[in-house]
């Protein structure tokens, strides 16, 4: 089982980024997959997250209006569209799948906002 994620990068302020998780070992349709996030000093985060039943996406309420998650079953991944960034979502970004006990976690990329 593996995740591996990319698309991570220094980008200005005001600008997007477009991070993915690619998915070996297991098929995300059937997971709940989820964008965590994590700052220098601060605990991991969840950003946001998209069911298996249903496709329903939730979003912490910090990039509400900014992020997008969005799943590609026939390429078994999963992408965060990010635009508006702030220099506060600065972070390493990690992709997550899950299912009853089991729990998948990617390596992270790094995301920096910055002028």
């Amino acid at each position: 089982v593996q995740l591996v994620e990319s698309g991570g990068g220094l980008v200005q302020p005001g600008g997007s980024l477009r991070l993915s998780c690619a998915a070996s070992g297991f098929t995300v349709s059937n997971y709940d997959m989820s964008w965590y996030r994590q700052a220098p000093g601060k605990e991991r985060e969840l950003v946001a997250t998209i069911t298996s039943v249903g496709g329903i996406t939730n979003y912490v309420n910090s990039v509400k209006g900014r992020f997008t998650i969005s799943r590609d079953n026939a390429k078994n991944a999963v992408s965060l569209q990010m635009n508006s960034l702030k220099p506060e979502d600065t972070a390493v970004y990690y992709c997550n799948g899950r299912r009853f006990r089991y729990d998948y976690w990617g390596q992270g990329t790094q995301v920096t906002v910055s002028s």
